[in-house]
């Protein structure tokens, strides 16, 4: 079901997310995480997946993310319930300091200056990443090569930050096959490494990726339908 540009409707997000979960059980996924992706939207959307039930939520562009939270990270509305933040956009070093008290997850740790600057926050506790890895070898996506991943990892825990797990995106236009192949090499790493979470999967390949041992799945359209066409990243970035 699409929702309306203007606003977002509650019940069918409910129902959206009910159906999706419904999916993420048959495909094998008894605990895995939805993350739902409330880029674009307003905080109608973030309010409508906290009702649902969402296990967080998932923003890709510093500004626009802070536009909806306060400084405190609290939802605006004081007495709010407050899903954990995830940012799952590409991260730029210098909005990092920003951020801090507002992400609960960094998502896209993919390089030593996005560790640094994370480390420099001396936040007690301590920031809790997850790295990029970009298993599909596309320019077009983030995440550091999967020979960089193990030494990413240990700078990361060296610095002081808590690594709980392994993110990537899946191929743009590929086959069941390819998908399995980027999603199982990143569960494969990260078993390797002892990290327990693997963020895999969006509205489109979320159970291929619960197959091969996804965690946490970041959904967007599909719950809360196509994006207001005014959210274009040039805005919002």
């Amino acid at each position: 079901r699409v929702m309306s540009s203007a606003s977002v409707d509650f019940a069918a997000v409910s129902e959206n997310v009910s159906k999706i979960r419904q999916r993420i059980l048959v495909a094998g996924g008894i605990a895995t995480q939805l993350i739902a992706v409330t880029k674009g939207f307003g905080i109608d959307a973030i309010e409508a997946a906290t009702l649902a039930n969402c296990d967080g939520i998932g923003e890709n562009y510093a500004q626009e993310l802070l536009k909806k939270y306060s400084k405190d990270g609290s939802l605006l509305g004081e007495n709010a319930k407050r899903l954990p933040v995830h940012f799952i956009g590409q991260l730029q070093s210098n909005k990092i300091l920003g951020l801090l008290g507002v992400v609960n997850y960094w998502q896209t740790v993919d390089r030593m200056s996005v560790i640094t600057q994370l480390a420099k926050s001396r936040k007690v506790p301590a920031p809790e990443i997850f790295v990029q890895v970009n298993s599909t070898g596309e320019q077009s996506k983030g995440g550091c090569a999967p020979h960089e991943v193990e030494g990413l990892c240990l700078a990361a825990t060296q610095a002081g930050l808590v690594v709980v797990g392994l993110m990537t995106i899946g191929p743009t236009n590929g086959s069941i096959q390819e998908c399995e192949k980027a999603f199982r090499g990143v569960r494969k790493m990260a078993d390797n490494l002892g990290l327990a979470q693997c963020s895999m999967g969006m509205s489109d390949d979320f159970e291929c990726a619960v197959g091969c041992g996804s965690t946490i799945v970041r959904v967007g359209s599909g719950i809360f339908g196509a994006r207001p066409t005014s959210a274009r990243a040039s805005e919002i970035t």
